[in-house]
């Protein structure tokens, strides 16, 4: 998968996101996790768009951290989400999987490179 594939993966996860939090039924609890949801999806486009820009390796590798951190808190809203809107759980999995996968595609990378930079020292 190419970098230009990945953010676009990553940008459709937050849109997908943004959707889904549309549909829910508005109360305090939805407003609040929702919130946090469109944050944290959103922002991790934000930040993988930032690390394509990154100035150095370390730059890189602290974006992607930041990447990795706002889908982690992604997936555990979608997971409050759907303990409080148990009629949504079909439409969250298949969200919660793809950023699970994303997720897992930036630990990867993160791993890669801290690899690349103990075998460069």
């Amino acid at each position: 998968m190419t970098k230009e594939e990945l953010k676009q993966r990553i940008k459709k996860f937050a849109i997908d996101s943004a959707h889904l939090i549309l549909l829910l039924p508005y109360n305090v609890v939805n407003k609040n996790y929702s919130d946090q949801l469109c944050r944290a999806s959103s922002s991790a486009g934000a930040n993988y768009s930032a690390a394509l820009r990154a100035k150095s390796t370390a730059d890189f590798i602290n974006k992607l951290k930041i990447v990795e951190e706002e889908l982690d808190e992604s997936l555990y809203f979608f997971e409050l989400t759907v303990e409080f809107n148990p009629s949504f759980k079909d439409k969250i999995d298949i969200i919660y999987k793809e950023g699970n996968e994303i997720l897992s595609i930036i630990v990867a990378s993160l791993n890669t490179l801290h690899k690349q930079m103990q075998n460069k020292s």
